[in-house]
């Protein structure tokens, strides 16, 4: 009787081949063969009306028979619940030969650009190590994202040194819990001012645990039927061209001119761009408010445009380039940006939370909220740095409220809502940041945690 639930945890497990960085590429593990990232970025709903996609077989499995229509391999997924079970989804991606980039964030459980210091925080990096362990398990994990869009302009630089601080403590509650040794890395705005400062950012540094394994950056440049040359993606490949790490598109697709011609994917799987370029995630597989949908979901019908039609076809005519594609896999990592007055990000990290300290040591198991989590305000709470403190010292994060307003978005996410999140994204991705004193809206009014006066 036990014979067929054991066969079923085998099959998630071998299904599919992991990806593994190999220089400044991806490669399926313990192979030859490159690994190009093909794929769209999927959070049916948006960060408005947040759901788990992979958490629903219904739902994967409608929308897998579209994933392997327009000829996929990858999804970004921008929010899990982590006290969901994945499985069914998961397998059933695995066994479509469709691989998961996951952001490990939801709105009110996130660096915060506008409190940095107090959103990393220990009740934080719970939920973090949380959703790594719940996802770590699947082959078909090809990536995590430790944060997206978190700067999105001059002012707002300071906060990636506590972005890279999460990718060096997610970096080591993997390796320490003896879990696959799967990529961690940031996805960017391109935002022209620090653009390279960033990237540079999050690959700089002697501390290998704390530098990003991958890098992708939300590019809207090439508009309609632009070119290699118009859209400054040659510029890209040129200011990239040393840049160890793998580097691809995390969001692509510029809406200014309809329907999206997708003309863009012949340059991105071209020899011009893969001794730098890895592939790319077009944004976004359903319509949401900002109109860049490939399908429109009502209820259990999707129904595809013609945006969908041209990337279809797009891909269909575009192979990956033969070979390694003139990856390279000796280049040296970056030196860390100076301080200026457009880079405030420093290069000396953090310490980790002492309250922490008990995940990384295998002394205490996370546990994590799902979307109910609340954590930026958690810096304050009792046992955020106290290394003796059990699980039980921290809150529950559970409606717990966030301690303050973060910055103007410049317009509006798929499908947000003001009233709860907001977004820094020009082109409308999630850049997901709290908008308010969640349940409190926007009353002023004080919160005693555990002893501690929040104004």
């Amino acid at each position: 009787m036990l014979l067929l639930p054991l066969l079923s945890l085998v099959a998630v497990a071998t299904a599919i081949s992991p990806i593994e960085t190999k220089g400044n590429a991806f490669f399926v593990k313990d192979s030859n063969q490159r690994f190009y990232i093909r794929g769209v970025d999927y959070q049916p709903g948006g960060s408005s009306k947040l759901i788990d996609p992979l958490a629903n077989t219904k739902t994967c499995k409608r929308d897998i028979e579209k994933f392997k229509d327009l000829g996929i391999n990858t999804i970004r997924v921008y929010s899990v619940d982590n006290t969901a079970d994945h499985d069914e989804c998961m397998k059933e991606l695995a066994d479509a030969g469709i691989y998961v980039i996951l952001d490990v964030n939801i709105p009110n459980a996130s660096i915060s650009r506008s409190d940095a210091k107090c959103s990393y925080n220990t009740m934080y990096l719970e939920e973090v190590f949380a959703t790594v362990s719940a996802m770590a398990k699947y082959d078909n994990t090809l990536g995590f994202f430790a944060g997206n869009e978190v700067i999105n302009d001059e002012t707002t630089t300071s906060a990636a040194t506590y972005v890279k601080a999460v990718v060096r403590d997610m970096k080591h509650y993997i390796k320490n819990k003896k879990l696959r040794s799967i990529p961690v890395g940031y996805s960017a705005a391109d935002v022209e001012e620090n653009r390279l400062e960033t990237a540079h950012f999050f690959n700089c540094g002697d501390d290998e645990m704390a530098r990003s394994d991958m890098f992708g950056f939300n590019d809207y440049s090439w508009c309609g039927k632009s070119s290699f040359t118009t859209s400054g993606y040659d510029q890209k490949v040129e200011a990239y061209s040393n840049y160890s790490i793998p580097l691809f598109l995390s969001e692509y697709g510029c809406n200014k001119i309809t329907p999206r011609p997708f003309t863009e994917v012949e340059s991105i799987y071209s020899t011009k761009m893969s001794s730098v370029f890895s592939g790319g995630l077009v944004y976004e597989y359903s319509e949401e408010a900002n109109k860049y949908g490939l399908v429109k979901i009502n209820g259990d019908s999707v129904t595809t445009n013609s945006d969908y039609d041209n990337l279809k076809a797009e891909f269909k005519k575009t192979p990956n380039p033969t070979g390694d594609g003139a990856y390279q896999s000796s280049l040296d990592f970056s030196e860390c940006p100076p301080q200026t007055d457009k880079w405030n990000a420093t290069s000396t990290l953090p310490d980790t939370p002492k309250g922490a300290l008990k995940y990384l040591t295998g002394d205490s198991t996370p546990k994590g909220n799902g979307f109910d989590a609340s954590t930026q305000w958690a810096c304050i709470a009792k046992g955020n740095d106290d290394p003796s403190g059990s699980d039980g010292d921290l809150p529950g994060s559970s409606g717990s409220g966030s301690s303050g307003s973060s910055s103007s978005s410049s317009s509006s996410s798929s499908g947000s809502d003001s009233s709860s999140t907001s977004t820094s994204k020009k082109s409308g991705s999630y850049a997901l940041q709290p908008a308010s004193l969640g349940i409190f809206g926007s009353l002023a009014m004080s919160v005693v945690v555990s002893g501690l006066c929040i104004i």
